[in-house]
């Protein structure tokens, strides 16, 4: 194909000079000389095996050859442009495809998306939730916002915020028939947690407030967190879960934390992207919206270096 095809610049510059009729108004509006104007004409004539000009004292008009060279070159140049252009405003807007956590969908992006919409109208967000991890090479995903180490290779990891568990109840549960006063007080109430974390998660939170459970008495297990906390805010029992799923629900007062005790864990939230394509417009803006939504919910700070380490069964 390469070898078929004529150089590109002496192609784009016979156009210019066959719609203005002038090698001087051809270079002017490309910004060279009127030398490498007739330059290039010269090596594309030489190249094609035809003359494409007649050259008269004071004007300058196409031959037979020029005539019939001139419109489907205009036309193939006028769809080349298009399709860059279309391909340029597609990297600035467009779709942006976001493979996110259920949970971290429901309770913490989606009520804040709005603002994104309204900064950005033009790009259409497709949000994927998805527990499973993105295959960038394979799928059709720009961002990614995932729970782990942040150790993945390859890839462009941008920490957004630390997690700790904090147990979360509604307020009725504080003066209900057998209100939550001491942490002991939770082993007469249902213990509710995520069916994907470890069966200990919840005995161990209570050893760190001082409080001995081998075993719960009552319990009640979700495969999603954010219908775990639903739960909770109908007063289906006490929920132990991650503190940036229950922000704007505790902001709300919708869930109070019964006691001020949280256990930091190992793990955080991180926005995930391919090295190559991360400071592409519309992932950079996404990226760029994201963490100053996380910022303006709490004060960031590094992951505790001596936090539990407690490990999801997932990831």
């Amino acid at each position: 194909m390469a070898e078929r095809l004529p150089p590109l610049i002496a192609v784009r510059y016979f156009e210019a000079a066959a719609r203005h009729l002038s090698f001087t108004k051809a270079a002017q509006e490309l910004h060279v000389t009127h030398s490498a104007i007739s330059h290039q004409i010269k090596a594309l004539e030489e190249w094609l095996g035809v003359p494409l000009f007649r050259r008269l004292n004071r004007s300058l008009v196409l031959t037979e050859a020029g005539q019939a060279y001139a419109r489907p070159v205009r036309e193939a140049l006028e769809k080349l442009g298009e399709a860059s252009r279309a391909l340029r405003s597609r990297e600035q807007t467009g779709s942006l495809t976001v493979s996110v956590m259920p949970s971290f969908a429901a309770k913490f992006l989606v009520p804040r998306l709005g603002s994104f919409r309204r900064a950005h109208p033009d790009i259409d967000v497709r949000i994927s939730a998805s527990e499973k991890l993105v295959d960038f090479a394979r799928e059709d995903v720009d961002v990614a916002v995932r729970y782990g180490r942040g150790n993945w290779p390859g890839l462009r990891v941008d920490w957004l915020t630390r997690e700790t568990l904090v147990a979360v109840c509604s307020p009725k549960l504080l003066s209900g028939s057998i209100p939550l006063k001491s942490p002991s007080d939770l082993l007469q109430h249902t213990l509710m947690h995520d069916s994907d974390w470890p069966e200990q998660m919840w005995p161990r939170w209570l050893a760190a407030a001082g409080v001995k459970a081998e075993k719960l008495n009552s319990s009640l297990s979700f495969n999603h967190s954010s219908l775990m906390i639903q739960a909770a805010i109908d007063g289906l029992g006490v929920a132990l879960t991650q503190e940036p799923l229950v922000r704007d629900d505790l902001a709300s007062g919708r869930l109070v934390k019964p006691f001020d005790i949280d256990m930091p864990m190992d793990y955080a939230y991180y926005v995930v992207t391919p090295e190559t394509t991360a400071e592409r417009p519309k992932v950079k803006a996404f990226r760029d919206w994201l963490l100053a939504e996380i910022a303006a919910s709490e004060t960031l700070e590094a992951p505790n270096s001596g936090a539990i380490k407690l490990r999801r069964t997932s990831t």
